[in-house]
């Protein structure tokens, strides 16, 4: 590399700089409950995607500790070598009969997952159909397969059907966020089913924010939907990751049993990656038992209330300092509720008044979403109390009125 091309990049970042789009890492310590030390400062945090907050939770705590002793830290290789644990194992077919499906597959983490995932299913010649806002490592899965890309408008299943009905495409997959990240509304996955059984196309679904939350026992968007179990379907591929609703880290994917095998034979970050650790594997079954039983329900209710108080006080209809300046929350019944304030730089002062009266709430500015639609990304969680979400509300309008002329 010359020093020019270095020079070059410096420029770059100034460039990113200029738009209000650099990106800055913050170092972050839990605390009890919602609130985190961020770079030394305790803050009220609303950027999380521990949504049933079991990312601190004694059970899992004990589970991992235990599995410690038992295990050791790492898994020392691949899961084709001596990576698959006992723990690996169980995991496996505990969450294949959580989400009622045939067979899982357990992945160290999710964005590598999807990347490699979908190259293993279609390759040159084959057309893939996407949501113009699926996750960036759908896309990425999607380029790395070579296959053919086209992209409909977000949730335009019009649209898609067109598209499906002129392929020509030998093997066709349609993916698809379950809740879409940014925005926290949820597919029609009954109608993309649908679609996939009318022109023979697979159905590959990323329920990264659904699984554990969406669903009767946290299930999952599929069993929200009735599709699971004997209404399963052998064409949808279902993907979730056990870092946000479970509290812990990595992913799975689960299906057909026959897909899942093929999966398990072809998917480069599988085969020659080394597997997640039996410690992660006990405490997402720790996880999984948490969000199945009893307090499971007890957890996605509070989230429930906590997102309708959300809502209800940022209601524009009945605060016109919200109306007034011009903010606009996206219709979302998810832990996702997307404030959408469209300037980048506005973004960011908001987010620093939000930070200077000890609240964390992000900034999400382009590429992560279109341009003039820069936002701040409220994260609620059962972790979150009433009084939380009263403090962020009533600070958000306090700033809203005081943004107002007069």
């Amino acid at each position: 590399m010359t020093a020019s091309w270095i020079d070059e990049l410096g420029g770059r970042l100034a460039e990113l700089g200029e738009a209000s789009l650099l990106r800055r890492r913050r170092v972050v310590v839990p605390e009890t409950g919602a609130r985190l030390t961020v770079d030394g400062q305790s803050m009220l945090a609303f950027c999380s995607n521990d949504y049933l907050g079991l990312a601190g939770d004694p059970a899992l705590r004990a589970a991992a500790h235990a599995a410690i002793d038992a295990y050791g830290i790492g898994s020392g290789a691949s899961p084709m070598v001596s990576g698959h644990s006992a723990a690996n194992a169980a995991l496996e077919d505990e969450l294949a009969a959580f989400v009622q499906l045939p067979k899982a597959l357990y992945f160290y983490a999710g964005f590598a997952t999807n990347a490699s995932i979908v190259p293993a299913l279609v390759g040159p010649g084959d057309a893939m159909f996407s949501d113009e806002l699926n996750h960036a490592s759908l896309i990425d899965g999607m380029r790395l397969s070579k296959a053919r890309i086209q992209r409909y408008e977000h949730a335009d299943l019009g649209r898609l059907e067109a598209q499906l009905a002129t392929s020509t495409a030998p093997r066709k997959l349609v993916l698809t966020d379950a809740v879409f990240s940014m925005d926290g509304d949820v597919a029609d996955v009954p109608g993309l089913q649908a679609l996939c059984e009318k022109y023979d196309a697979l159905l590959l679904i990323d329920d990264a924010h659904g699984f554990g939350v969406l669903g009767p026992q946290g299930r999952g968007v599929l069993a929200a939907a009735g599709l699971t179990g004997a209404n399963a379907s052998r064409r949808v591929i279902y993907m979730a990751t056990l870092s946000k609703a479970l509290g812990v880290a990595g992913a799975f994917v689960a299906g057909d049993a026959v897909v899942i095998e093929w999966l398990l034979q072809k998917t480069r970050s599988y085969t020659f990656a080394t597997a997640a650790p039996a410690l992660l594997a006990e405490a997402a079954r720790a996880g999984l038992r948490e969000v199945a039983q009893p307090q499971g329900d007890a957890r996605r209710a509070a989230l429930q209330a906590r997102i309708a108080q959300l809502r209800d006080g940022l209601d524009p209809t009945r605060h016109p300092e919200i109306a007034a300046v011009g903010w606009q929350l996206l219709k979302s019944d998810t832990a996702i509720q997307p404030l959408i304030i469209g300037d980048n730089a506005a973004s960011l002062q908001l987010m620093d008044a939000l930070r200077e009266a000890g609240l964390w709430v992000p900034a999400i500015r382009p590429p992560t979403v279109p341009a003039g639609t820069a936002r701040l990304r409220i994260a609620l969680s059962a972790a979150h109390t009433e009084a939380d979400v009263a403090l962020l509300v009533d600070t958000l309008r306090r700033l809203a009125a005081a943004s107002l002329p007069g």
